[in-house]
């Protein structure tokens, strides 16, 4: 599986501190990085980012990605040069492109992409993921289940600008009982995104009918259960449930991740360890791979 995994979406690394700030933003360039090959590799020829924060600096990468995920031409525009003025305007074209869609670009301007600074460019990248993934995907959620959000205990997450890498929480479900059914959500902060709430509102109803309680995009998804219940709601026929409770996290997420990949055409993102102590944007990027996959099953059945 890792063969196929390292052919599609990249190398790699080896996270020593999943703790820190380090091993945090070590997994977000992973995951991002391969969020991005899943676009990239559609191209002819395809494309492939190798190392995010060098293959992003002069624009082409990003410009290519911003084409498969709005179908508008970008390319056209870019200007192949080693000198820095030439890089600059074309990141300053992707970045305009981006702000007249209205993507949050706080604190991200071209320079900081231009030199490759890591927080700037994992800060990007992440909203692009919020604005033409995950809010794409829960588009038709916020129409069609806003009439139930309000009547829904949910733990709502902050917005892109407030997603950041936070300290591991000490709880952990059991490997072989299922979390307690009526658990409170988290309210030790106090969040607003109505995209990422909505994400939370579907994962709770595709979850929670078998016993699968989830709280959060943190510390619910460490033993590999949350998981495998999304996976059972898109088709109950792929997952045992009773099986896994006897079984290791480990053991369920790489299972839950082989299965996703084979029947369900969603590459791992994730490493198993990168759940031992789960970075939230890491998370909500898969996860809403599965509401897309959930919309094309769907689709098909009616």
């Amino acid at each position: 599986m890792q063969d196929l995994l390292d052919s599609q979406t990249g190398p790699t690394k080896t996270i020593h501190d999943h703790n820190g700030q380090d091993g945090r933003k070590a997994i977000q360039e992973r995951t991002f990085t391969r969020w991005m090959n899943v676009f990239l590799q559609r191209r002819v020829p395809p494309l492939k980012v190798c190392d995010l924060f060098t293959d992003i600096q002069d624009g082409r990468m990003l410009m290519a990605l911003l084409e498969e995920l709005s179908g508008c031409r970008l390319l056209y525009r870019f200007r192949s040069s080693s000198h820095r003025i030439f890089r600059l305007n074309n990141i300053s074209k992707a970045l305009a492109f981006l702000d007249d869609r209205h993507v949050k670009l706080l604190g991200i301007d071209a320079s900081a992409i231009a030199d490759g600074n890591p927080s700037v460019v994992l800060s990007l990248v992440w909203n692009i993921i919020l604005h033409f993934q995950v809010k794409e995907a829960t588009g038709g959620l916020q129409r069609h289940l806003s009439s139930s959000l309000s009547s829904i205990s949910l733990s709502a997450y902050p917005s892109s600008s407030d997603l950041s890498p936070q300290t591991s929480e000490s709880d952990s479900y059991s490997s072989n009982t299922l979390p307690r059914k009526g658990k409170k959500a988290r309210r030790d902060q106090k969040y607003h995104s109505k995209t990422i709430k909505s994400l939370l509102h579907w994962v709770q109803r595709c979850t929670s009918k078998y016993g699968v309680d989830v709280d959060d995009f943190g510390a619910s998804w460490r033993s590999g259960l949350a998981f495998l219940a999304l996976i059972k709601s898109i088709n109950p026929d792929l997952v045992d449930l009773r099986e896994n409770l006897s079984k290791e996290p480990r053991e369920n997420i790489q299972q839950a991740f082989m299965v996703a990949h084979q029947f369900l055409d969603i590459p791992p993102l994730l490493e198993p360890e990168d759940c031992t102590s789960p970075d939230e944007q890491s998370i909500i990027t898969y996860v809403s791979m599965f509401l897309g996959r959930h919309s094309v099953v769907d689709e098909g059945l009616q």
